[in-house]
């Protein structure tokens, strides 16, 4: 009678435990206080800003997402990303080993970011121009990119972060 007992089937490994997570947002937003609150403790730091002195910091990007992910390490993507090209590298470099995408789009606030940007001190800080040009290339992340997920995040008065749908378009204001 034991033998008619079928054993439980082993449970399905999830798809995507590996996770390329994808910060877009102007300097300023708030992208890397997101990650030290959110995923500090379980995902690697790629960031063009911690490599200030490289000469080729898209190569060396490149090279640290591909060294997590080959180890199995889930990594965040922490730079503006502010278009579709910026993107498409590590999206592609995701989906080769097998990694879900995940993409955090920080509300373009940019009356806000250049106010916080004022408050950084040393390198921290970028000049005011920088976030004018990641604002005029903006174009807004699609699924099509090959995200999995997409949310929107907007950084509250009171220092939080509100996490939601994505917004139906963050299209560059005009002028």
């Amino acid at each position: 009678m034991e033998d008619d007992i079928q054993a439980e089937p082993p449970p399905v490994p999830d798809r995507h435990a590996l996770e390329l997570v994808v910060l877009v947002g102007l300097p300023g937003s708030g992208k890397t206080t997101f990650f030290r609150e959110r995923f500090a403790g379980t995902h690697a730091h790629v960031s063009k800003d911690r490599f200030p002195n490289n000469r080729n910091k898209a190569r060396r990007q490149q090279q640290l997402l591909e060294e997590a992910l080959s180890h199995g390490t889930s990594v965040v993507l922490d730079n503006t990303n502010p278009t579709v090209a910026d993107r498409a590298d590590a999206i592609r470099l995701a989906r080769i080993y097998g990694a879900g995408v995940t993409g955090y789009v920080f509300v373009r606030d940019l009356p806000a970011a250049i106010e916080r940007n004022a408050s950084r001190q040393g390198r921290a800080r970028v000049p005011d121009v920088a976030i004018y040009a990641a604002a005029k290339r903006w174009q807004t992340p699609t699924p099509d990119e090959g995200f999995d997920s997409l949310f929107s995040v907007r950084l509250t008065p009171e220092g939080t972060f509100d996490i939601g749908p994505p917004e139906p378009s963050q299209a560059p204001p005009r002028r």
